[in-house]
């Protein structure tokens, strides 16, 4: 009884921490994925957004302010179900490794607990990325290019009409999972390093193993330093994850993530795989120190 009333309040506490996340984050979040998945520019030839702020001040000029929010509905209507996921299962398996009651894990544990949470929700955070990628970078691709793709691009009318068309036209179910693998390279290793930071940092604020006494700007503070860990070593992968997620069903131009990887890595060197590695940087910052905040508010309120 006493799980499941824990695992409750898991649950309720990540769906709140993960909406302060998305309406703070998602701004940045679009800005990133318009620089990863415009194409490489021709020779001689500028590229379509000069950097992160030339991607705003175009977003925002073509599609008003609310173009920094295109897409958001598919994350905010899944929002319960990831955060429920991450942090429901980070802690049940912090009561698994847990020797006794009340006693702090270790910061190694904690990395443990982090991978297992972040295996989990990649069977929904996969899908879920699909539909919201497909929205935020259909501006970019329509500007870039005159295939079919970019008919199919231009033509959602939302989060469910991408959900429709990826179902009908691109391989059933297996098509919203497409880019699993490094979905999985992303998710696993960096909740493991984002939830470890997290539980180090706080210790180094409260000069040992209990927290309870840290205030919200320790907490926003943690939470920053955690966020900006989970991007520092799992970036490439989200890179190759939204090319993969954008590419054409019918003619792709990668066959796979490793391919992805390498033509990437051919084309453009090092830098092509930290495209809008800044909006990234800034939106993980932002985004998961409101969003543990207002987890750790939650659960506090909750008992």
């Amino acid at each position: 009884m006493w799980q499941m009333a824990d695992a409750a309040k898991d649950l309720a506490s990540g769906t709140v921490g993960g909406a302060a996340q998305i309406i703070v984050g998602h701004p940045f979040d679009t800005i990133k994925v318009k620089l990863q998945s415009q194409p490489a520019p021709t020779p001689g030839r500028p590229p379509r957004y000069a950097g992160a702020f030339d991607a705003v001040r175009q977003t925002v000029a073509a599609e008003g302010p609310k173009g920094l929010y295109k897409g958001m509905g598919a994350p905010l209507a899944t929002v319960a179900a990831l955060n429920a996921v991450l942090f429901t299962v980070r802690g049940q398996m912090e009561g698994l490794l847990r020797s006794d009651l009340g006693v702090p894990l270790t910061i190694s544990q904690q990395f443990v607990c982090g991978s297992g949470a972040g295996f989990a929700v990649s069977f929904l955070a996969c899908p879920t990325e699909l539909v919201k990628c497909r929205l935020q970078a259909h501006g970019a691709l329509a500007c870039a290019s005159t295939t079919s793709s970019v008919v199919a691009a231009v033509k959602y009318g939302g989060p469910m009409d991408v959900a429709r068309h990826v179902l009908r036209s691109e391989g059933g179910a297996r098509g919203l999972f497409k880019g699993l693998f490094p979905t999985f390279a992303r998710e696993i290793p960096g909740n493991a390093t984002m939830f470890a930071t997290y539980e180090a940092f706080k210790r180094f604020l409260a000069g040992g193993s209990d927290t309870s006494s840290l205030g919200q700007g320790s907490l926003i503070m943690a939470g920053g330093v955690a966020g900006a860990s989970f991007w520092g070593i799992v970036y490439p992968a989200d890179v190759v994850k939204s090319v993969l997620q954008v590419d054409d069903y019918k003619n792709p131009k990668y066959r796979g993530s490793m391919d992805a990887f390498r033509k990437i890595l051919k084309a453009e060197g090092v830098k092509g795989l930290y495209k809008g590695f800044g909006p990234a940087m800034g939106r993980s910052v932002f985004a998961n120190a409101a969003c543990f905040l207002a987890y750790e508010k939650t659960r506090s309120s909750l008992g």
